[in-house]
């Protein structure tokens, strides 16, 4: 992983974590300020309710005009409707505040409910892009007894929703400071940390790769005294992948698989690994286990579970007829049979033991009739196209150079290839 790919996830993060905190603080603010004005309305009705209070428990002739004269002064303090209402929940007075008529029909047919003694009831909602309150509660005289209800319609008023917005900006631009100045702070210890944790990470990765070189070198030294052919079989396959399109994640299994891809073998006595002339039938059978083993010797480790693609069926043949299980076509993984064509390409055109190399065209002639039997044609038909040019870089390279050269394909997979 990259380190500049750390850097835009962190900023991304605290960036993200900015809009999520200064949402949910906003959200916080509105809404306690919103309960500050519930609380003013509510405090200024339940004080200037001990006046209708007095009046409900009179009987007097004057009465309803003095309910009336107090309703009115309520309606000079952003209250809009006034409504009394006797222990019978019978409406005995309501005043309106002049050119409220309307808002007042449209509040009327939303349900009322009346609250239990000692209770209020508190509704706050939006009309006409205002915003009212709608407040309820018992009057009870000086012994506690029920003796009616008070309902008033508060109307915020733009100076107190200014005030809201200001003190929502306000704590917001707090937020923001603060959040910046802990992200600077937090910033460089942020990366320094995970400066660590790619070293660390890359250490690990750099040693599998080399315990995983070293296994593969050491089974190909012993069947034939160099490990050329897994790095120039490992080449091949790499960029013969990038050809095909292939992304990161899936040549990184290649790579596993074409380094490993005859790991078995070191389970093979000398005596077959080593003849020189023809295995006799039980000798191939024998020498045909290498597959299993290998499996099984991959199947231990987790971080090598990709390789198995090419150490299982690199032997399958695209017509059915290889081993171990007699897999056709696509059957195949992709892996497999991207490494069977360069794994034979390979063995053709290099020297053995037993075999001097053989040309460009004599290996491509040889291998052209098992185009469609043992290999995928349209894989065979695009590597034809194209392998005489990986063949002249690869061919006459010695050991130092392939192993730069795999060095370079390896780190451009493992370490900057992002899928």
């Amino acid at each position: 992983m990259r380190i500049q790919s750390i850097h835009k996830k962190v900023f991304k993060r605290l960036f993200f974590g900015w809009v999520l905190l200064s949402i949910a603080i906003g959200g916080a603010v509105y809404y306690l300020e919103s309960k500050k004005v519930d609380q003013l309305v509510l405090g200024l009705a339940l004080t200037e309710s001990r006046f209708f209070t007095g009046e409900l428990d009179r009987h007097s002739a004057e009465r309803m005009e003095i309910l009336k004269q107090k309703a009115d002064v309520f309606l000079k303090r952003h209250f809009i409707v006034v409504e009394l209402y006797d222990e019978n929940k019978n409406r005995i007075l309501r005043e309106i505040s002049p050119g409220k008529e309307e808002i007042e029909k449209e509040i009327e047919q939303r349900a009322r409910a009346f609250p239990l003694e000692n209770a209020t009831r508190f509704h706050q909602f939006l009309m006409h892009r205002n915003s009212f309150l709608r407040v309820m509660f018992p009057l009870q005289d000086k012994n506690g007894d029920l003796i009616g209800y008070f309902e008033g319609v508060y109307e915020v008023d733009a100076e107190t929703l200014r005030n809201i917005e200001i003190d929502i900006f306000g704590t917001l631009l707090l937020v923001v400071v603060v959040i910046l100045i802990t992200a600077i702070m937090l910033y460089p210890i942020i990366i320094s940390l995970n400066k660590g944790l790619i070293k660390l990470s890359s250490d690990l990765l750099k040693g599998n790769i080399e315990l995983m070189d070293v296994l593969g070198s050491a089974i190909a030294k012993r069947d034939s005294d160099t490990n050329s052919h897994n790095y120039r079989v490992t080449i091949y396959s790499i960029r013969f992948a990038e050809m095909l399109g292939l992304s990161s994640a899936q040549i990184r299994k290649l790579i596993a698989g074409a380094f490993l891809h005859d790991v078995g073998k070191i389970g093979i006595r000398d005596n077959i690994l080593l003849k020189p002339a023809g295995l006799t039938d039980e000798e191939f059978a024998v020498m045909r286990t290498h597959v299993l083993l290998g499996v099984d010797i991959i199947s231990r480790s987790k971080w090598l579970a990709g390789a198995r693609e090419v150490v299982e069926f690199h032997h399958e043949k695209f017509d059915g007829s290889g081993y171990m299980q007699g897999l056709r076509g696509n059957e195949i993984p992709l892996n497999a049979r991207i490494f069977t064509i360069v794994d034979v390409f390979d063995a053709l055109t290099s020297r053995r033991p037993y075999k001097d190399p053989f040309s460009f065209a004599e290996a491509m002639k040889m291998m052209e009739p098992d185009s469609g039997k043992r290999f995928d044609p349209e894989l065979f038909r695009i590597f034809s196209e194209r392998a005489y040019t990986l063949h002249q870089e690869i061919v006459h390279a010695p050991d130092a150079l392939l192993e730069v050269m795999l060095g370079s394909l390896v780190k451009k997979h493992f370490f900057n290839g992002q899928s």
